[in-house]
């Protein structure tokens, strides 16, 4: 029987144990949630490199009992020289995918720890400091970690895009052939900067030595960022997105991420009245929800400041109305080749006051653009290859446009006084993912280990995959197969546990103080009690 983790003084999840372990070590402390996923992100960063990192951007939903939550953008923007006329230039009709033209977008994930520490701090009686909040990740970097087998997987499918990138290899590549599972991977120099910033603050990462010498080594490799970029960077609070589903609160983040999507996803999918999981109707009534919620993405999601229309008049009655007219029960819409795609980390905290964190952070694809930079051991995010060089394009580059994000946290605050946290890491399968674990948990009972467990399905795109097709997992029961196909879905049939379908993770805190749980066994994950 698969049961959830439970405990009383605080939880930590998060898609590999020492990172969940590492936040769970502060709350043990006194620490509140909020210094506990900084622990735990600086730690996932060091021994989940190939998904996440200080090169890369993230996002929080806080919730603190009694108060309005507050949302964190840490979403970096292009450089100040990147425009369509910059790649033109050099005969380029598309941004590459890896390489240093990759790298065109600052890193706004450092920028996210520092504002959320600064909530914790004014808000929720923080008062750890940054040495001890960044100390497992340090010892971690430069102690060493087991390379994981995700790590080690997706290092070997990756080289060929690597070719050339000296960074790369020398992290890597070991006597010249990718990392094998088990290796000891240590990172010395990214140990060193992590140090830096817990003795200069975390400010120094954009305005100070360690910033010259971030700029110095993306120049030298021929990005287009430049100093004048990490001056001007800084992360935001938004107010989230929320939606009244099934008599829940269900809160998400406002673009430029897809969190709308994932609002408009399990609300049109509440307008069916599906009442049991993992049947036909369960499945098909997901997946057409699903293509509903990303044709309104697709169509007006971008940075918020280039949209046409205010986000709130599409998180609607009547865009959610319309999504779910349009529905058939039995057959399979049309569905277009979709563009998002990317490598992600989702973690979540629940300290013994009630104030619970829901937080992703993001390279984009695996590894990233690939860049190391030498100075610092940091690999630099790619997520500016989601913009587009056609100049009448939605997302069109432009200098210092913030980019489409498919990364976004979620957190429910549900009708009898229960806070959930959850998420997971995968392109378009994240607002997939998130709307089948509340439904399987919150919707229709299922223990929220099992939820997490059961079988999953995507569509659409995520590890840099150009497959739009309706993969599942091969859990289910033989005739959901037929049945979807006869529907006229286009269906692949995968594996039993596919690290394609996400690393998930979701705790809930009840009134009385129970924390609940429940970790991917599709990771290397924990949902760690204190």
């Amino acid at each position: 029987m698969l049961r959830a983790t439970l405990g009383h003084r605080g939880m930590v999840v998060a898609p590999h144990h020492l990172a969940a372990a590492a936040g769970a070590d502060i709350l043990r402390e006194g620490g509140n949630a909020i210094e506990a996923m900084i622990a735990a992100a600086a730690s996932i960063a060091v021994v989940y490199p190939h998904m996440n990192g200080l090169g890369g951007d993230n996002f929080w939903l806080i919730h603190r009992p009694g108060e309005v939550p507050i949302g964190i953008d840490a979403c970096g923007a292009a450089a100040g020289l990147a425009d369509i006329g910059f790649y033109r230039e050099q005969g380029i009709e598309e941004i590459p995918a890896r390489g240093p033209l990759a790298a065109l977008t600052m890193a706004g994930a450092v920028s996210g720890w520092q504002n959320a520490h600064q909530v914790s701090v004014d808000r929720c009686e923080g008062r750890l400091p940054l040495s001890r909040l960044l100390e497992s990740a340090i010892d971690q970097a430069e102690g060493g970690i087991a390379v994981t087998e995700t790590l080690a997987t997706n290092c070997k499918a990756s080289l060929a895009q690597m070719d050339g990138l000296q960074g790369f290899s020398d992290r890597y590549l070991k006597s010249g052939a990718p990392l094998s599972t088990g290796d000891r991977l240590t990172q010395p120099v990214l140990a060193s900067t992590l140090r830096t910033l817990a003795q200069q603050g975390l400010e120094s990462f954009y305005r100070g030595d360690l910033a010259t010498s971030l700029a110095d080594d993306l120049e030298s490799a021929g990005s287009p960022l430049r100093l004048t970029d990490f001056h001007r960077h800084q992360s935001l609070r938004v107010t989230p997105l929320t939606l009244e589903v099934a008599g829940h609160r269900l809160l998400n983040m406002p673009p430029p991420t897809q969190g709308l999507a994932s609002l408009l996803l399990i609300g049109a999918y509440d307008r069916l009245g599906i009442t049991e999981a993992e049947g036909f109707d369960f499945v098909h009534g997901l997946v057409e929800a699903t293509k509903g919620a990303f044709r309104v993405r697709d169509a007006h999601i971008c940075d918020p400041a280039h949209m046409p229309h205010d986000v709130e008049s599409l998180l609607s009655a009547t865009t959610i109305d319309d999504i779910a007219s349009k529905i058939n029960r039995h057959h399979a819409a049309a569905w277009p080749a979709a563009t998002p795609g990317g490598d992600t980390v989702w973690l979540g905290a629940i300290d013994a006051e009630g104030r619970a964190v829901s937080f992703i952070q993001s390279l984009y694809w695996e590894f990233g653009s690939g860049v190391v930079l030498p100075q610092s051991g940091i690999t630099w995010q790619n997520r500016g290859t989601s913009f587009s060089l056609a100049p009448k394009h939605l997302n069109r580059l432009e200098p210092y446009k913030r980019p489409f994000h498919t990364i976004q946290p979620a957190l429910a605050l549900l009708d009898d006084g229960r806070v959930m946290v959850y998420g997971s890491m995968g392109g378009d399968g994240q607002p997939q993912t998130q709307a089948i674990i509340f439904a399987r948990h919150i919707m229709y009972g299922q223990e929220l280990q099992q939820a997490l467990t059961a079988p999953r399905w995507l569509l659409g795109r995520t590890w840099g995959s150009e497959t739009t097709n309706l993969r599942i997992e091969n859990r289910f029961n033989t005739p959901l197969y037929d049945a979807l196909r006869h529907a006229g879905h286009d269906v692949e049939v995968i594996g039993a546990f596919e690290e394609v379908m996400g690393h998930a993770g979701a705790l809930v805190r009840h009134s009385s103080g129970l924390i609940e749980g429940a970790s991917d066994p599709r990771s290397d994950g924990a949902a760690q009690a204190v």
